[in-house]
């Protein structure tokens, strides 16, 4: 295929700045002819220190056409032997070209200041970000967590350029008090978005896994104020509602003993995205944290806002769960996509990797054991961006993989 796509990463853990971009370049320039259409960047926050200086010495030995990236507490990348690794709270440094043909590049970094009201017209936020939704682009996002409004600008990217891909993660580190890195084209930003806006010949699907699994009764609300739950029914006893807390002492009284447990600190309230859909499984509903109870209420707060008619789920999660997840995300990947991947990236929470599994590069090795030996790279994150059901939301503890190929 003359016009198909080319990716080549390359991965350092040298400890010395200089010494794993010199390291990357010669990777690279081994097996990567050309100019780069797109370059993406990952460095771990062990270089914290030193980001300024990353972009000047990476543009004295590459030309790039266009290139973001930014910091992470860890990074993930493809060694020689393109098995994929992910390096955690050690120097590390991953650097992915891409020959794009037949696709248009479009960098940008939007400062949080800049973002338009949520209640203007989508002409605002096109006119920020400069690429036409007629050229219907595909996104990938890299966000300061602390700088950027992200919940504002998803909400903003899915109203002008609605059914457009939006994947990526939030910059993250591993000490506290170090800020992150942002780069776009050479530039170092400390705050807001960079991302990189492709329209053309090519197709960017994704995988959300959450990993969690759901316990107990399906509900729907029957009263809910902003994020707070008040009551709630069951389908079968639909007029005979409930308070929250009575919902939840029933569920850990029905759990087994070490799911009992596990609720303690790891349960979770899942909300269904599609309102029509009678059987729910894996990727029907959006996870959110469960941040409190009333016990004078018996009313239970949610991290999203609720409405009535909205069906709720109590969910768990624990290592099991989520490589389970991430299976049956992969296995109907495999099952409906019709293209073959010519690389991709991988957007996981700092509270996965060998944390979660006691093992390291374990969603990454279950990548590559469906997809196959494609180059993958990307960072852990503070938090990460992805589609459920259309819409495009923040997710924690949740496993990301935007998957570019050849239309």
């Amino acid at each position: 295929m003359s016009n198909a796509i080319v990716c080549t990463n390359a991965l350092s853990s040298l400890p010395s700045l200089e010494m794993a971009i010199a390291e990357l370049v010669e990777k690279l320039k081994a097996n990567f002819s050309g100019t780069a259409d797109l370059g993406v960047l990952f460095i771990s926050s062990a270089y914290a220190s030193e980001y300024p200086r990353l972009m000047p010495l990476l543009k004295s030995q590459l030309s790039i056409r266009a290139l973001i990236g930014c910091s992470g507490g860890g990074v993930i990348g493809t060694n020689s032997e393109k098995e994929a690794l992910e390096i955690e709270e050690e120097p590390a440094l991953s650097l992915t070209l891409w020959q794009l043909p037949e696709i248009k590049v479009h960098t940008f970094h939007l400062p949080a200041d800049d973002l338009p009201d949520l209640d203007g017209s989508p002409d605002h936020w096109v006119d920020l970000v400069g690429i036409s939704p007629d050229e219907n682009p595909q996104f990938i996002l890299l966000a300061d967590p602390f700088s950027a409004r992200i919940n504002d600008l998803l909400r903003g990217l899915d109203f002008a350029y609605p059914g457009a891909v939006k994947v990526g993660g939030l910059a993250s580190g591993g000490e506290v008090g170090f800020k992150s890195g942002l780069f776009q084209d050479y530039q170092f930003h400390r705050e807001g978005t960079v991302g990189v806006a492709l329209s053309g010949n090519f197709v960017l699907e994704t995988i959300v896994a959450q990993g969690c699994r759901p316990v107990g009764d399906l509900f729907q609300v029957t009263k809910g104020e902003r994020n707070i739950i008040l009551e709630l029914a069951t389908a079968d006893r639909p007029n005979q509602p409930l308070v929250p807390l009575e919902a939840l002492r029933d569920l850990l009284n029905a759990l087994s003993e070490s799911d009992r447990e596990l609720a303690q600190h790891s349960l979770f309230i899942g909300v269904a995205r599609d309102e029509f859909k009678m059987q729910l499984g894996a990727g029907d509903f959006l996870i959110r944290n469960m941040l409190g109870v009333d016990p004078r209420l018996g009313a239970v707060a949610l991290g999203d806002r609720v409405r009535p008619g909205q069906r709720l789920q109590f969910h768990l999660r624990d290592a099991d769960t989520s490589a389970e997840d991430l299976e049956i995300m992969l296995q109907k990947y495999q099952r409906k996509s019709a293209h073959a991947p010519a690389g991709a990236f991988l957007f996981s929470c700092l509270g996965r990797g060998a944390k979660l599994y006691g093992q390291p590069n374990f969603d990454a090795h279950l990548f590559q054991s469906y997809l196959g030996k494609i180059p993958l790279a990307g960072f852990f994150c503070s938090g990460e961006i992805g589609p459920v059901a259309g819409d495009t939301f923040l997710h924690g503890y949740t496993s990301v993989f935007g998957i570019i190929s050849n239309a």
